[in-house]
């Protein structure tokens, strides 16, 4: 299992790597190779693979896992459980670095506080095995995983104006959805809390169906974890909520996909508003 399909993303977060000092905001990504891509996908689709799927997934896969609140992540081998009904097992190709994983890093106490834990919500893989009642996808495809769930059944899923899907009674922001089980395992079976749903910082992962977007195959997967947080967000406060209309002069306090959602909808003049002077320099 190659690291250079693994994205490594560190956030004040890290220490596996020599000669990379942890910093606030910095990003350290294993580069995929010229290629490479297509036969990650190929893996899935033509058999060509060395390995098989049981026995790439049957052992141990390496993971980044928060022992505790603020602390290093440490690069572990850990257990990923096969996928339930309504669930599906990704195997994670790249994956983003979100301000919301530095926050529940940090984040010592309340409910979406929960060591140990793997981090990470911003992803795209491939799909490598779907539990009884997955319709939706099915092994190869190329998918992105969200933190919100869309069962597009209930009247808020239906809803135009919102998604803040009700079909589930409860709320597990550190587990599955359906039960707030955990599919993941350390290497003395202790559990590994999951991150909203998704918990991207693994080679593989197990999501919940309505947690899953089916992506073109066409579309640079590089580029699609961004869709699953950084973008949707952003490009959706500006479309969805603000409704942003052509001409419109625009004040947005903290730069982001926000302002790229402003200028996509038309506005002539945007005014940034952020304390940290990086920001500005993108």
């Amino acid at each position: 299992m190659g690291s250079k399909a693994f994205v490594v993303a560190r956030a004040e977060i890290g220490e596996e790597h020599e000669g990379v000092e942890p910093t606030s905001t910095k990003i350290l990504i294993t580069r995929l190779k010229k290629n490479s891509m297509n036969d990650l996908k190929s893996i899935y689709t033509s058999g060509e693979s060395s390995m098989t799927i049981d026995e790439i997934v049957s052992g141990y896969i390496k993971a980044a896992v928060c022992r505790k609140a603020g602390e290093p992540l440490i690069i572990e081998e850990i257990e990923v459980a096969p996928p339930s009904s309504w669930e599906v097992r990704i195997k994670i190709i790249c994956t983003s670095l979100c301000q919301s994983d530095i926050s529940l890093w940090k984040l010592s106490a309340g409910p979406l506080s929960a060591f140990p834990r793997i981090l990470g919500h911003e992803a795209a893989g491939v799909v490598e095995s779907v539990g009884e009642n997955v319709e939706e996808v099915k092994e190869g495809d190329i998918v992105i995983p969200v933190f919100k769930r869309n069962c597009g059944e209930c009247k808020d899923c239906k809803y135009q104006k919102g998604n803040a899907c009700s079909k589930f009674s409860v709320e597990y922001p550190c587990g599955m959805p359906r039960d707030g089980s955990s599919r993941f395992k350390d290497k003395n079976g202790e559990t590994l809390h999951h991150t909203l749903r998704v918990s991207s910082f693994s080679e593989y992962t197990v999501v919940d169906v309505t947690h899953i977007v089916k992506m073109s195959p066409n579309f640079p997967i590089d580029k699609a974890s961004l869709l699953s947080c950084g973008v949707s967000t952003g490009l959706g406060a500006a479309w969805k909520v603000a409704e942003i209309e052509g001409g419109s002069t625009v004040a947005i306090f903290g730069l982001g996909a926000v302002a790229e959602g402003a200028r996509l909808r038309g506005a002539s003049k945007i005014i940034g508003v952020d304390l940290n002077p990086q920001k500005f320099e993108f």
